[in-house]
């Protein structure tokens, strides 16, 4: 019903990044991870599993309804239909256990102008005993112009050294959506992203860095940020190249999809 809402309203709303946005954060006491869910979020994007503690990337998950209610809402000024992530920032500062309870606040932190439209930025925080134990800062934009806007950016930067190659197959969108609860259209079926000006599916920002993450290994302590450069379509076949603390996914033709850093 809540991206039912969204849906319906996205028409009706003209992002400007001077536009009013609401203040008021989004609070979930008493948030325990479903451990069947876990496992499978695992399973699709290269995690360990059963492990006793949640995947650096996680607590997005368990925050994204919150943040779905959020930028649905009828004062949520952006549109919600072809929103983008653009980028995310996490900070995690322990070890969180899959077994605890935390409570997750979720809030709109600002808007900003963006050469292709207007961003607005969208904060989550996990708590365990009063303690912010890890929180996300993501930026997401609302396009004024067309979906291939801006792809020349992510040409010639160059290439971290090729760790692995993987080819993706047609339905990781839709198995990270059934492990994450993201069903953005444009992830799930190539006539459903058609719609929205992709040839293909393209597959989830958020899978792409986790897939990375899992790959590279992320210590306890560890802040993480990651640029959503460019779509990858579904099937493909990326490379993944990392190097001190850096990693990317490249497409076959050099093309940058995501820059990330692990520090």
């Amino acid at each position: 019903m809540t991206v039912a809402l969204g849906a319906l309203l996205s028409p009706f709303k003209r992002p400007r990044a001077d536009a009013d946005f609401p203040r008021t954060p989004l609070v979930v006491p008493g948030v325990r991870v479903d451990l069947a869910r876990l496992a499978a979020y695992e399973r699709t994007c290269g995690f360990p599993t059963g492990q006793d503690a949640l995947p650096v990337t996680y607590p997005h998950v368990l925050g994204f309804p919150s943040a779905m209610r959020l930028m649905s809402a009828r004062d949520f000024p952006l549109p919600l239909l072809g929103l983008v992530h653009t980028s995310i920032e996490i900070t995690r500062r322990e070890r969180l256990g899959a077994l605890g309870e935390y409570e997750l606040t979720v809030y709109a932190d600002g808007l900003a102008p963006h050469r292709r439209g207007t961003e607005a930025s969208v904060v989550t925080e996990l708590r365990a005993g009063g303690d912010v134990v890890w929180e996300s800062r993501s930026t997401y934009l609302a396009r004024h112009g067309s979906a291939g806007e801006g792809a020349a950016r992510t040409v010639g930067q160059p290439a971290l050294p090729t760790v692995a190659e993987w080819r993706l197959g047609g339905d990781v969108g839709r198995r990270y959506a059934a492990a994450s609860g993201d069903r953005n259209p444009i992830h799930l079926h190539p006539l459903t992203a058609r719609l929205f000006g992709f040839p293909r599916a393209i597959a989830h920002g958020m899978w792409t860095v986790a897939r990375c993450l899992a790959a590279h290994g992320v210590p306890d302590a560890a802040r993480v940020r990651a640029e959503f450069r460019a779509p990858v379509l579904l099937p493909g076949t990326v490379t993944y190249g990392a190097e001190r603390g850096r990693f990317e996914l490249r497409g076959g033709d050099g093309r940058l999809h995501l820059a990330g850093s692990v520090g």
